[in-house]
């Protein structure tokens, strides 16, 4: 299962009623942050929950919305006496961006690990999950980020009996693991398990023209988190311009990849109540919902 929050979905500039940029995404005990706007710590203190399991924070881009939260977030995270090294995750240059904003704290008590993306698409298995990022078309260097949870197939009772494995076995080649059995005999998992069943999909991508990329890369993603800054078609001039997308080009985007369903987010400032374009959007594809600060799903497996 992963816990999936909005926690904030602002664009350019805070608003009273809105925080800039950010996504937390929890899975088994630790937590995954997707940017890291103005108002992050305050939006997590809103939600409940704790800054202390996460382990890996990703940046789109190194726009000042998407990352100006980070300096008071490694200090508190040094405050709280955390020890364990912390990876950090965006485009070429990360490094020398982060050690840039460190000037206002520059001793932590954990190590940074910096991964620096590779290419147009690279993946990285972190904390039994599956990440992606995928670039995108912005100003500067952008990326999008897939999660993905892989699910094994089922375990066959009846055919491990007939292949005559004895049940200690039963566990271990149900956790994938490949066994030498006392007779001799190499025990693969393939011999008990059906094939991979639907696992769990989160695609997340701001700042960008619509590419061939996120359709690729959100393809039957179970929750496609997307830009939709602005919603009055005269927009889309500054859209275009300014490479950033339209909350009807979000929902065609959605069609196309054939989602679940989709959240809007990084709205402008200007656009103050993205619900008047939802119907719009609902036309294109109808499983659309305005995002807002602190809006959450459990995503689970199917039956």
């Amino acid at each position: 299962m992963l816990d999936v929050c909005l926690l904030g979905c602002g664009g350019m500039m805070p608003l009273p009623y809105r925080h800039l940029t950010s996504l937390m995404v929890r899975y088994n005990g630790s937590s995954l942050l997707i940017d890291c706007g103005e108002g992050t710590q305050v939006a997590l203190r809103k939600k409940g929950w704790s800054f202390k399991p996460i382990d890996v924070i990703c940046f789109t881009h190194f726009h000042g919305d998407h990352i100006g939260g980070l300096p008071g977030l490694l200090l508190t995270m040094g405050n709280a006496e955390r020890t364990k090294p912390l990876t950090l995750i965006g485009p070429k240059g990360l490094p020398r961006v982060v050690n840039a904003l460190r000037v206002i704290a520059p001793e932590l008590p954990f190590e940074i690990q910096y991964v620096e993306i590779q290419g147009d698409e690279q993946e990285f298995t972190l904390n039994g999950y599956r990440l992606k990022a995928f670039k995108v078309n912005h100003r500067v260097p952008c990326y999008g980020y897939t999660v993905e949870l892989d699910r094994k197939g089922r375990f066959d009772q009846e055919r491990a009996k007939r292949e005559e494995i004895p049940l200690k076995y039963w566990n271990p080649l149900q956790k994938g693991m490949t066994i030498t059995a006392e007779d001799g005999r190499i025990l693969t998992p393939d011999l008990v398990l059906g094939p991979p069943r639907k696992g769990l999909k989160l695609t997340y991508t701001t700042d960008t023209r619509p590419t061939a990329s996120i359709v690729r890369n959100a393809e039957k993603a179970d929750l496609f988190i997307c830009e939709g800054m602005y919603g009055e078609e005269e927009k889309l001039v500054n859209a275009k311009d300014h490479k950033h997308m339209m909350i009807r080009e979000a929902a065609s985007l959605a069609a196309d990849a054939g989602v679940r369903e989709l959240w809007l987010t990084h709205y402008s400032p200007s656009l103050t109540h993205p619900e008047q374009y939802l119907k719009m959007a609902e036309t294109i594809f109808q499983q659309t919902k305005c995002g807002s600060d602190g809006l959450s799903c459990e995503l689970d497996f199917e039956d």
